[in-house]
């Protein structure tokens, strides 16, 4: 019966982590212009493609995250302090307005860099879904709580949270014209601090600890 004794707040701090890391309100106008030039049959399959790479990313990365800090004889505390400092760069460029225009894909002369065939891969799927700042949070989350039965059910929570993106890029023509860019661009403010907060939160406890270990 121990099986039912879960804590869901620590799932649900995980999927509201994510949803501020990644964002995927803020990212409907940049799928929107990936994949503007393509049909909406294929614009849903760079769509599924892309939450489906995203997710195995997060998934992989849940189950080898402390693997990687052994190999590499990083302390938990280390790791938690650097991807706090990397979730508040991100959430400040969030609030400042830079984040978007540098992940923004470039055009040459005469076509566009990204093809349909790879763009679910790169950019969508990665850096923009299962950025450097998810990888981090999820390597965190896994290390913090290292219970197979918590890796099981974080591995649901990034299956809900890709389903749940792929309803919103599916819905993306409608949410822009809802919200507009003044309302997108105020949620992506929101949502950055919400992010500094819960990297200032990763780093105060990991000083916590450190302190607490040396004396």
């Amino acid at each position: 019966m121990h099986y039912f004794n879960v804590d869901f707040s620590i799932y649900i701090n995980y999927f509201a982590g994510l949803f501020a890391l990644i964002n995927p309100i803020g990212m409907i106008p940049i799928f929107l212009g990936l994949t503007g030039f393509q049909s909406v049959k294929k614009r849903s399959i760079i769509n599924t493609i892309a939450n489906i790479s995203a997710a195995i990313i997060l998934i992989v990365t849940l189950f080898i995250g402390s693997i990687i800090l052994k190999f590499f004889g990083i302390s938990i505390e280390s790791f938690r302090i650097a991807g706090g400092l990397l979730i508040v760069s991100i959430a400040i460029s969030m609030i400042n307005g830079t984040l978007m225009n540098s992940i923004l894909y470039k055009k040459n002369k005469n076509q566009s860099v990204y093809y349909k065939e790879n763009i679910s891969i790169i950019p969508l799927a990665m850096p923009l879904i299962a950025g450097p700042g998810a990888i981090s949070s999820t390597i965190i989350w896994s290390t913090h709580n290292n219970h197979l039965n918590n890796k099981i059910y974080c591995s649901i929570i990034i299956l809900l949270f890709s389903f749940f993106c792929w309803v919103l890029f599916q819905m993306a023509p409608w949410f822009i014209k809802i919200l507009g860019a003044t309302g997108i661009n105020i949620l992506t403010k929101i949502m950055g601090l919400i992010l500094m907060s819960l990297g200032i939160e990763f780093i105060i406890e990991s000083i916590k600890i450190l302190f607490i270990k040396i004396l």
